[in-house]
Parts: structure tokens; C-alpha cells; sequence
């Protein structure tokens, strides 16, 4: 039996400050149905979902997917720093200073 009111949170995320907004909403409502109804878009002017990506629980769905009760749907930021590159900046600072850590990695002959 499937419940005719779902409860859906909305979240989003900055640096200094997270929201999360719990909403009722009727059974077989979407991503999109689910952040309009939050207000999460008049608190936040910048987010623009034709940009931005949204997900439930961590994983990527479409604006016009549907939620199951107790979803949390999710509005991702991008990210300013490529993982990669700051994980490689990363070891590259710490093979500078020395720290075994960065030496770890490299091949024995040249430790």
C-alpha cells in the first residue's frame, strides 16, 4: 500500500550555511514538484536547475523523476576544485616538506 502523502526533504548546501526543508507532498510528485513546493529556490536566487544537478540520497536523478516517501532530494553545487588535481597538489606540497606520506608513493629506489 502506498501512502497518498509523501514526506520529501530538500537540502541544500553552502560552505557557511545548510538548508533543509521538509514538505508534504501527494503521492507520484518529482524532483522538480519537490523544490518548487519546499521555497528553496526564493531563498536561494542562485540556484538555477538548469545548471545545477539534483540527486536523492547521493545518487543523480532527473528533474522529472519520481519520489518514494522519506526521499531526501538534493541540489549539488559544482565543485570549484577538480578532486584529482587538488588530491595531486596535495602530495605534491607534502613530498615537498618532506613528510613520508608523500614519499610513499614514489618508486624505492628514489625515496
Amino acid at each position: 500500500m502506498t501512502p497518498t502523502q509523501l514526506s520529501i526533504d530538500v537540502c541544500y548546501a553552502l560552505p557557511d550555511e545548510q538548508t533543509l526543508i521538509p514538505v508534504q507532498l501527494p503521492a507520484g510528485a518529482t524532483v522538480r514538484d519537490a523544490i518548487v513546493a519546499s521555497g528553496v529556490l526564493a531563498r536561494h536566487p542562485e540556484i538555477d536547475l538548469a545548471k545545477l544537478k539534483v540527486g536523492v540520497y547521493g545518487k543523480l536523478r532527473p528533474l522529472d523523476a519520481e519520489l518514494a516517501d522519506q526521499d531526501r532530494v538534493e541540489i549539488y553545487r559544482p565543485l570549484i576544485v577538480d578532486p584529482k588535481a587538488a588530491r595531486q597538489r596535495r602530495v605534491e606540497k607534502s613530498r615537498r616538506e618532506g613528510a613520508i606520506e608523500g614519499r610513499k608513493w614514489l618508486p624505492k629506489d628514489s625515496r
